[in-house]
């Protein structure tokens, strides 16, 4: 299936950010992260590939700062996609190599033409671990 051309564009700046990416689609499906994100997240995108909604917002085990596992419905990506604004929020995962990471992400829709919402993106960074 052809994907909106917002979501192939987003997906050719991504490729080329230092700044790690995270892209679905508009049914919440993992289409692309970027090389930044791969330490991240533990594992290359070509080596995990695309994943459903329900597959990734489980595997990579999503906690709030509570340590609070975070329904799917919750995650930032998922919030953005759902009410077709931005969020930002610190969120703590498992990455797919099993190692915790804490993170900043700012999530938001991708604005398509016409009523059309291609998906959402997801711009993360570690986030240094407070003291205290």
């Amino acid at each position: 299936m052809a994907q909106p051309i917002e979501l192939i564009l987003v997906r050719h700046l991504a490729g080329r950010l230092a700044i790690p990416a995270f892209l679905v689609d508009a049914e919440g499906t993992l289409v692309f992260y970027n090389e930044a994100a791969e330490p991240i997240l533990g594992r290359r995108f070509d080596e995990a590939g695309e994943m459903a909604y329900e597959d990734w917002t489980s595997v990579f085990a999503v906690r709030d700062e509570g340590d609070r596992l975070v329904a799917a419905e919750e995650v930032p990506l998922a919030k953005a996609l759902r009410s077709r604004r931005p969020v930002h929020i610190r969120v703590a995962i498992t990455g797919l190599d099993g190692s915790p990471r804490l993170l900043e992400v700012s999530a938001f829709p991708l604005d398509g033409q016409g009523q059309q919402l291609p998906g959402a993106v997801a711009l993360f960074w570690e986030s240094p671990v407070e003291d205290g």
